[in-house]
């Protein structure tokens, strides 16, 4: 189907999926000096099935109370089936639970067919309990495509079932869903 879109007959030609990172910021609640972060590390090994790998901070900046070494983020890096299974389980249950939903935007390509997508709250995954989470905190999820462009990317995506509320024409441009 997408090889006659892409006008391909090589299906390996045809963009796909590379890998989706899931990360979450602690350094603001590290900077207040909470120093107990194993809540958000919980919670997002349970929403993406991997355990999460710690980023610190390279440099000191003292504008934002940061010192060189403290933990500033989680990340998670899927790929192949569990890439897959958190893609299926964003876009039919999670994406659907978010209040007031009509869809996502499409300027959140970054001009080379990757998509960036911030969730501002974690409970709209099944798998967290919400009894159980002492703060709640948002995720930045980065799908990576083999696209080469934007229209691409999207084409990509909307196949795969993404709910977009916009579309990009095939001159590149954004226009609203007719």
């Amino acid at each position: 189907m997408l090889a006659k879109e892409f006008g391909t007959h090589n299906s390996l030609a045809v963009p796909h999926v590379k890998k989706i990172s899931v990360s979450v910021g602690i350094g603001s609640s590290v900077a207040q000096g909470n120093k107990d972060y194993s809540y958000v590390e919980k919670s997002l090994a349970e929403i993406t099935g991997q355990k999460a790998s710690l980023r610190k901070a390279k440099k000191a900046i003292s504008n934002f109370k940061l010192r060189k070494g403290l933990p500033v983020g989680l990340v998670v890096t899927l790929r192949k089936d569990k890439m897959n299974d958190f893609l299926v389980r964003l876009v039919n249950i999670a994406l659907p639970r978010v209040r007031d939903f009509r869809g996502i935007s499409v300027k959140c390509f970054d001009g080379q067919g990757n998509y960036s997508l911030g969730l501002e709250d974690c409970t709209i995954f099944p798998e967290v309990a919400q009894d159980s989470l002492v703060k709640s905190h948002g995720l930045q999820v980065n799908i990576s495509t083999s696209a080469k462009t934007n229209r691409e990317g999207y084409i990509l995506l909307k196949a795969l079932g993404f709910p977009f509320r916009d579309e990009i024409r095939e001159d590149g441009k954004v226009g609203k869903k007719s």
